[in-house]
């Protein structure tokens, strides 16, 4: 994804929204903790076997519950649905809810220590 970012910049394609790159530059630097955690909380599911879209969604939904707290949860989680309904396959949206709802049952146990806004 961070790769993405530099070529779109190289190319001289117009500048991206700060929150954009915000966005991939959180999720890459999380990624190996945001797929385990998927991981470990998606039931009958390997990260795998997911839709490429809906594990794209789901990173960006972990990491701005996880490490943004100047996102709300129930908004990072509204977003991330409303995704899954736009981009992906008509079981997305509830999947997706369920697997950040669970994200965010564990989230006070995770111990994890948000990224500065």
């Amino acid at each position: 994804m961070a790769a993405a970012v530099d070529l779109r910049a190289v190319q001289n394609e117009g500048a991206l929204h700060d929150y954009t790159v915000t966005l991939v530059d959180g999720v890459s630097r999380h990624r190996d903790e945001i797929d385990d955690l998927l991981g470990s909380y998606s039931l009958g599911w390997t990260l795998e076997r997911m839709p490429p879209v809906d594990r794209g969604i789901l990173r960006i939904g972990v990491y701005e519950i996880l490490w943004r707290d100047d996102i709300p949860d129930a908004v990072a989680v509204a977003e991330a649905v409303a995704l899954a309904v736009d981009l992906s396959t008509d079981e997305s949206a509830s999947f997706v809810n369920g697997l950040l709802g669970r994200v965010l049952e564990m989230k006070p146990r995770l111990g994890i220590v948000p990224d500065p806004a």
